[in-house]
């Protein structure tokens, strides 16, 4: 047993956690030093359950040996991983028992440790300056007591606070501030970990493309030194899958997606809802819709909202008073999520396809607002798009075309092919409203390139409908009942109100929904959408 023990200390040591784990769990220890490195090497692999009773165990020997500072920080770390699997009532209660042995026999170190759930609390609800009141506590309380755990996680929360404030210099070097002894190994394995999670998501929030991709490799590096990690590994892995995706590698982002999804649900860990959604987002971006819902709704049963993926389906799907619904709720919901500039975005898109340009110059301006305030390439790009895009349905062609070309052109800068390529086509559309029909060809064969290479079905279905000619009622391979059907679903009717609006069965419905998009090419109802403004199919009375 001995000698299982020390095997087990020595691969903890090394950072092997699957050996250090089998080695602790085999020797039956019963040190509180040891139960915690058991603690750690279940978390690191996965086995979540086996890591909640080391912890209690480890708690039980330091209260025993009356050391109440490390019992603390037990509870603390109890108190986390339990928060982080959902079980908030658990979690609570030992969050509680640390509070209360820290009022019975003070320890600075351990309150420290305790005002990190005090942060996340005032974060959740809002309270940026209440958070960074308690972050600059917690990083007080580690520089005195020379805690470099302690001091990560304030340095963090300092970050975090800055970001949601609106401070967006201020938290980036924060966050820059606190990965420097993280990447030097200054920092234990799991906050090492929650760490490097945390900066690349902030970085995915605020817009900062380039720093999300840095950090990312950073991660990778450090999960490929620790083969048998599963949660950052996982996570890691929809982080990469992002970047890649921005950066317009999307087979290698789809299969990042996959394996980070099987890596992460065996067992269910709390990072499984992003790596859905990521799954989804790539399914809707590539056409296949069927695939991206079932993904936004897995994504949603694990706890991660499938917004604003979910209404961009919806509006792909040609549902579009259910986008536009979704984009209202999540606008008056998210007023202090760090990621509200996406949301907003999303909600200009859908409100113009849904034919409300004064609803989507509206949130425009506030979209506007928040590039000045945050001022980072990739967010300045989206206002220069929705701004144009807004003047072009507002009928201001000539004045689309220069927000449109900033857009283009910041994202080529960042290395991002399909926004480019998106842009490319509104400006296509700009140069055929204004009469200049071999700029709009030239961009639109540029963008079809760019599409072609990223399977890209519905943005190709949109090429496709620009790039054909005008349509004659009589040229039209559609029969006037597939032209009627085609009208209702660019309207935004669902199959069912077709049928009751015809007087015909679902059945039929979708009968005729297939042979339109066989005839036509197209696929899908988005696509199906586009090919009936192109055509001027919509509010004909002889259909």
């Amino acid at each position: 047993m001995a000698d299982t023990v020390e095997g087990g200390r020595a691969a903890f040591a090394r950072g092997a956690w699957a050996e250090a784990y089998a080695q602790l769990t085999g020797s039956g220890c019963a040190d509180a030093d040891d139960l915690e490195r058991l603690a750690v090497a279940a978390y690191l692999v996965g086995r979540d359950g086996e890591c909640v009773q080391a912890w209690m165990r480890a708690h039980r020997e330091w209260v025993h040996r009356e050391e109440p500072g490390r019992a603390v920080r037990c509870a603390f770390w109890l108190g986390i991983i339990l928060l982080l699997h959902g079980e908030v009532a658990q979690a609570g209660g030992w969050l509680a028992r640390g509070q209360r042995m820290v009022e019975q026999a003070p320890d600075e170190t351990g309150r420290g440790y305790l005002r990190v759930p005090r942060f996340l609390e005032l974060l959740g609800s809002g309270d940026a300056a209440g958070a960074h009141a308690v972050a600059l506590e917690i990083v007080g309380i580690a520089e005195r007591c020379d805690e470099p755990d302690l001091l990560a996680f304030g340095v963090l929360c300092r970050g975090q606070a800055a970001l949601a404030a609106g401070r967006v210099d201020e938290g980036i070097a924060a966050l820059d501030a606190v990965m420097v002894p993280v990447a030097a190994g200054e920092v234990s394995p799991i906050v090492t970990g929650i760490v490097y999670c945390a900066v690349i998501e902030a970085c995915m929030d605020v817009g900062d493309l380039p720093r999300a991709t840095e950090w990312t490799g950073v991660l990778q590096q450090w999960c490929s030194a620790h083969p048998d990690l599963v949660p950052y590994r996982g996570q890691c892995l929809v982080h990469r899958s992002q970047v890649l995706q921005a950066h317009g590698a999307w087979s290698e982002a789809v299969d990042e997606a996959h394996r980070a999804c099987a890596r992460l649900s065996q067992p269910p860990h709390p990072a499984l809802g992003l790596a859905l959604y990521q799954q989804a987002e790539l399914c809707r971006l590539r056409g296949e819709l069927a695939e991206a819902e079932r993904a936004y709704r897995s994504a949603s049963r694990e706890g991660r909202e499938p917004v604003p993926g979910f209404a961009l389906l919806r509006m792909a799907q040609g549902e579009m008073k259910a986008a536009v619904a979704t984009v209202r709720r999540m606008l008056q919901e998210s007023a202090a999520r760090l990621d509200r500039p996406v949301l907003l975005a999303a909600a200009i898109e859908v409100l113009l396809a849904a034919g409300d340009p004064p609803g989507a110059r509206t949130v425009l301006g506030e979209l506007a607002a928040s590039a000045d305030a945050v001022d980072t390439p990739l967010l300045r790009a989206e206002a220069h798009y929705a701004a144009g895009s807004v003047l072009l349905a507002e009928g201001a062609a000539g004045e689309a075309l220069g927000p449109l070309r900033r857009a283009c052109m910041a994202w080529r800068e960042l290395g991002m092919p399909f926004e480019s390529a998106r842009a490319r086509v509104q400006i296509a559309v700009a140069c055929r409203s204004l009469g200049d029909a071999d700029g709009a060809t030239l961009e639109l064969d540029a963008a079809r390139v760019t599409f072609e290479r990223l399977g890209a079905r519905p943005e190709l279905a949109r090429v496709a409908a620009l790039t054909a000619g005008p349509v004659s009622r009589g040229a039209s391979p559609l029969t006037p009942r597939e032209c009627q059907v085609l009208r209702l679903v660019a309207a935004g009717r669902t199959n069912r109100q077709i049928a009751a609006e015809l007087v015909i069965s679902e059945h039929t419905v979708a009968r005729h929904l297939q042979n339109i998009f066989g005839k036509l090419h197209l696929p899908s109802r988005a696509a199906a959408t586009a090919y009936a403004y192109r055509h001027g199919l919509l509010g004909r009375g002889d259909f």
